[in-house]
């Protein structure tokens, strides 16, 4: 019978697996890399799409092109409904995501040489708060994976495919899956390295919410969020509009922020500035397609300044530009997600009838549960617990294959 594949198609990276001989193998998604960033850019020159670490470079190296990242995160919204000129043809964001996850079966099927057209999907254990959001999410989603070729698929929660491949052989675990744009919990019973599932939970916020706050705190007033304008008729003065700031600071939002309009308002807002360089810095930005840009240093910088001392550095801007960040302050401007994945593993044990006293294993999966504010609120919240160190990056793929053996 065909094997199955496993895909963790997530917020900032993609992997995927397969299982073989009883174990799970990390498909090459690019040669030596096992985790891409899922990340596309879309190459005017060329007309060719690319996904992963091309797409960054071509970012990185100022080619004329559309870069799009986070798209999981606008999965259910009206955005991936709505049909766009990408490149050569008009396309929704759903086939956006079938073609790129036509490219992992493509590259999974080379590697393991035969046909893969059966796929585990992990998904987080909700998608948004809104029920027919969560809902219409899911619908995106299989939807994409139909597209890219999948005939069969089968879903599983990306902390429970985590538990089963964390390694925990006896005791009450619980998953801290902290992704790109969800923090997802199971809370887990293991025995003899068999492991039960007794509760998931999940909220909405994740490693691109630490970088929106972070931008919000220490980028954004560098390009004018927080000056003031003067009135067009009169002495009267008020603040600058914030709602195009947080669009810049946030990872999903960035690819559709360069548009006219946005750069006329621009304009409009630096006649009128009582700090016009500020303002003219967001120009800069708007004019040159710096926002992916400045999401990088200012993600760079939260991990420079994770347990030491870092630097928003947005010299690309304007030379010597840029932010202290130390760990003091990353702790600060990260409390309310800090305390948000709290209340969601507290949810999480309660949901599984079990004392936080109890967790014999803190379970620490994603990127960002590599974050020391985090893992000091789990050291908190579960003081008896050893915490697990699992391959942040790709436990949910090896778990997902685990699962998919069992179809096979």
């Amino acid at each position: 019978m065909a094997r199955w594949l496993g895909v963790d198609f997530g917020t900032s990276n993609t992997s995927a697996a397969v299982l073989e001989n009883g174990r799970p193998r990390l498909i090459e998604l690019e040669p030596g890399r096992v985790s891409v960033p899922t990340a596309v850019f879309l190459d005017y020159g060329s007309k060719r799409m690319l996904f992963g670490t091309a797409a960054v470079e071509a970012l990185v190296g100022g080619r004329e092109g559309r870069f799009l990242r986070a798209l999981k995160r606008v999965l259910g919204t009206p955005l991936m409904r709505e049909r766009r000129q990408l490149l050569s043809r008009r396309m929704t964001l759903v086939e956006l995501v079938g073609e790129v996850l036509a490219r992992v079966r493509t590259r999974a099927e080379d590697d393991a040489g035969e046909r893969l057209d059966r796929v585990v999907a992990g998904r987080p254990v909700v998608f948004h708060a809104e029920h027919e959001r969560d809902v219409q999410a899911a619908v995106d989603l299989e939807e994409a994976y139909r597209i890219a070729g999948f005939e069969e698929v089968a879903w599983l929660t990306e902390p429970e495919a985590a538990a089963r491949a964390c390694g925990v052989r006896d005791g009450l675990g619980i998953v801290v899956d902290i992704g790109g744009g969800t923090s997802d919990f199971a809370v887990f019973a293991a025995e003899a390295g068999r492991t039960r599932v007794l509760a998931s939970e999940g909220v909405r916020v994740g490693g691109t919410d630490a970088d929106k706050a972070l931008s919000l705190a220490h980028a954004m007033p560098l390009l004018g969020m927080g000056t003031r304008l003067k009135a067009q008729i009169g002495s009267a003065m008020h603040e600058v509009p914030v709602a195009p700031f947080h669009d810049l600071a946030t990872w999903e939002r960035i690819g559709f922020l360069q548009t006219p309009e946005m750069t006329r308002e621009a304009a409009r807002m630096w006649r009128l500035a009582e700090r016009p360089e500020r303002i003219g810095r967001l120009q800069t930005v708007l004019e040159s397609g710096l926002g992916f840009d400045l999401a990088f240093a200012v993600e760079e910088g939260k991990i420079a300044a994770n347990g030491g001392m870092g630097r928003i550095d947005l010299a690309v801007i304007e030379p010597g530009l840029g932010a202290p960040l130390d760990a003091e302050r990353l702790a600060r401007d990260l409390g309310p997600l800090t305390e948000a994945i709290a209340a969601g593993a507290l949810r999480a044990t309660k949901h599984a009838g079990v004392a936080p006293e109890a967790v014999t294993h803190v379970v620490h999966v994603g990127g960002s549960s590599l974050l020391d504010p985090i893992r000091r609120a789990m050291a908190d919240l579960f003081p008896r617990a050893r915490p697990v160190e699992t391959a942040a990056f790709t436990a949910v793929a090896e778990g997902l294959a685990l699962a998919a053996g069992e179809r096979s």
